[in-house]
Order: C-alpha cells, then structure tokens, then sequence
C-alpha cells in the first residue's frame, strides 16, 4: 500500500513534472485508473466474491469492454468489467451513459445560471476540449427540472 503522506511530501515526485501539461496528463491518467478500480470493485460487490474466486450463483466475470467517458479531466478511454450473465448495471458509469457525475453537475450549473444549450456547449468544448451533444445536455435539463 502507497502511503499517501509520504507521496504527497515527495519533492522528487513532483520534480518529474516539467510542465502543467505533464501534470494535467498525470491526472488524467490516475483518474481514468481509479474509474476502472471502482469499476472492479462494483462488479466484486455485484459478484460477491473477488477476482479468481468461485461464485455461489454461476455468474463470473466475462471480460472488460472499452467505453469512451467524458470527464472534467477531458475524454478517456476505459475498460469496464462484464459478467456472463450480463446483469452487472455500473452506478459511477452506467450503461449507455458517458459522461460522469462531476461533469453533469457542471452542465446542470452553467443551465441554472441560465446559460443557453449552444452556450454550454461551447463553454465545455473550451474547457475540457470536447464536444457534448445537446441531446446531453437536454438530458441535465430534465434531470434538473425533476429534482
């Protein structure tokens, strides 16, 4: 286990950054391997036994499939876990789902603030260079107007 402390007051560790984009893209990456961690760990706790252990139902794990997330640390490419019997519903990414939470909420203020769809749209591509589609964020809207 990394301690965490001791990283954080590792003055080499930073030294290896040698701009603001390698430690951007550092970022990114620890993200995009901390999503497919949680994701394993979501199919443990669907499974209910970890990874080379038998399960009592007859369902197991059944490879990863790759997904395209949107995040505000840009666009990534993931892989999330399958089981056979393909009931494994993902709460961080669903399925059918690309943009995680953090995102939406961002998308769900700038609506609030009363920023048009267009708006928005071109906010985020300036921000997390990417583009979202309306229908996206029509989707926040709704959620929004629900809550």
């Amino acid at each position: 286990m990394i301690d965490k402390e001791e990283l954080l007051n590792n003055k080499d560790f930073y030294k290896s950054f040698k701009t603001g984009e390698d430690l951007t893209s550092f970022f990114k990456e620890l993200h995009k391997k901390a999503v497919e961690h949680m994701l394993d760990a979501e199919l443990d706790s669907h499974l209910d036994n970890s990874k080379h252990e038998k399960t009592a139902n007859g369902n197991y794990r059944n490879g990863h499939g790759i997904k395209k997330i949107k995040s505000s640390f840009g666009e990534s490419e993931i892989k999330v876990p399958r089981d056979r019997e393909g009931s494994f519903e993902p709460v961080l990414v669903p399925k059918r789902h690309n943009i995680i939470d953090g995102l939406e909420n961002i998308i769900i203020s700038l609506y609030a603030k009363g920023m048009s769809v267009s708006d928005i749209e071109e906010q985020i591509r300036e921000m997390y260079d990417f583009d979202v589609s309306t229908s996206t964020i029509e989707s926040s809207r709704i959620r929004l107007s629900r809550s």
